[in-house]
């Protein structure tokens, strides 16, 4: 950002505020719906078969997944034309909307099979607009924060992430554990997507009340956002840089899955920790994560971009062997141990990725460039992070096979991520950001 684009301590603070909120309710939903799956499945499909149920509701998981790419381009397209502000705005609306839509839904026993019919057509709206969300989140607080303090203001998006799932977790423990199991059933499990209301309508207010950021009212004076290039140009010129930032957007996809979803499960199946011990575990992780994600940013910031993804990859590597035996020790402080090693890896790889989503990218093609990279990336390898770990324990008898499919992905990350141009300290206003594809396009830092 240019000295005249330099914001007040107190707008940065509102900023970030209007940024990390629609995020906190784009993943608190995402949290909920898998913490109460089961009830879910009761709730909405035929209960002859509770496993086909599931594995029905689980679907529909996947379905919203599969929608977070196709959001990406329309909402991306809208907000490199129209303005980031504008945008967020409907993205959070629309998710609040969506997710406070399934808490009011009848159920199968009330409507039958419209019911899991509403149930997959709420999920695809919140997946569609979610699409558009981190990205743009991102790119309205990166487009604010001044340029040697990216990563650690782009960090509090990320703490909104890791937040999320430990509030959306200790409110599932905690109506579980102060309800019974037919209040549960009959209302109990509503109470989490309701809550998404108010969240949505305060949002809404904070990021209507905000200006659009400086990068891009500077483009708009320019002209240059008339000249916003469509979806093929932007691969076209961008098409490298896409490719390798995707490579390690894999890594910080499939650990944050890894850490939140599926080491939950694991530390059940395997270490034979009860089901409240390990959402007490993986509660304690997520809010160390929360709490690292700043000390992570300001990291990025002195050291910079590539020296953090090498510091990332090599972490994952040493650290998911060691997190894995431990995890399976079946003791509480051995998994708590594990599960933070994860953690560390994930909430590094989360900063750096904040911050390399606007800075990999000009102001003209940001918003859909970086969600096109981001959304893909996370549909691949962290929408199916759960079933590939299984499926992977099954296949070849290793309890540790995961964690070869961590390492196996962290590899490639480390090749993509460091094919990327140092960027830490380049101006977000360069129109050449993301030209790798072109032999003058690479960026030194000023």
């Amino acid at each position: 950002m240019s000295a005249s684009h330099e914001v007040s301590p107190a707008t940065l603070r509102r900023v970030i505020a209007a940024s990390a909120i629609g995020n906190f309710v784009e993943w608190f939903d995402f949290a909920v719906y898998g913490f109460l799956a089961t009830l879910i499945a009761s709730q909405f499909f035929a209960s002859e078969d509770p496993s086909v149920a599931l594995l029905k509701t689980f679907a529909i998981f996947a379905v919203a997944f599969a929608l977070r790419p196709l959001g990406g381009v329309v909402f991306g397209a809208l907000g490199d034309r129209l303005g980031r502000k504008r945008i967020l705005s409907l993205t959070i609306l629309m998710m609040a909307g969506s997710t406070t839509l399934i808490g009011v839904l009848p159920t199968y026993a009330s409507i039958g099979i419209a019911a899991p019919v509403l149930l997959t057509l709420a999920r695809c709206l919140q997946g569609f607009s979610a699409g558009g969300e981190y990205a743009g989140a991102c790119a309205y607080l990166m487009e604010h924060a001044p340029r040697h303090r990216r990563a650690f203001y782009g960090s509090f998006v990320p703490v909104s992430t890791f937040s999320a799932f430990a509030c959306a977790a200790v409110i599932a423990y905690g109506l579980e554990a102060g309800l019974s199991a037919e209040t549960m059933s009959a209302w109990g499990w509503r109470v989490p997507f309701l809550i998404a209301a108010p969240l949505g309508l305060v949002g809404l207010y904070l990021r209507w009340r905000m200006e659009e950021t400086p990068a891009f009212r500077e483009a708009l004076a320019e002209g240059r956002q008339h000249e916003h290039s469509p979806l093929k140009d932007t691969l076209r010129h961008h098409g490298r840089t896409i490719r390798n930032l995707g490579a390690f957007i894999s890594l910080t996809a499939l650990s944050f899955y890894m850490f939140t979803t599926y080491f939950a499960t694991y530390l059940q199946m395997v270490g034979h920790l009860t089901r409240a011990q390990s959402l007490l575990v993986t509660t304690v992780a997520l809010l160390v994560a929360a709490a690292g994600c700043p000390l992570a940013g300001a990291l990025s910031d002195r050291i910079g971009r590539r020296r953090t993804i090498g510091f990332t990859c090599l972490w994952v590597m040493l650290c998911v062997f060691p997190a894995y035996w431990l995890a399976s020790s079946g003791s509480m402080s051995g998994a708590l141990l594990g599960v933070i090693l994860l953690a560390v890896g994930a909430l590094c790889s989360g900063v750096v990725t904040a911050a390399l989503l606007s800075e990999s990218f000009p102001t003209r093609t940001r918003y859909t460039a970086s969600a096109i990279t981001y959304n893909v990336a996370y549909t691949l390898f962290g929408g199916t992070a759960p079933l590939v770990a299984t499926w992977l324990i099954d296949a070849t008898g290793s309890r540790l096979a995961p964690a070869f499919y961590l390492v196996v992905i962290a590899l490639l990350a480390l090749v993509g991520g460091l094919a990327l141009p140092e960027t830490a300290r380049s101006s977000l206003d360069d129109p050449s950001l993301g030209a790798a594809d072109t032999p003058t396009g690479r960026l030194h830092a000023p």
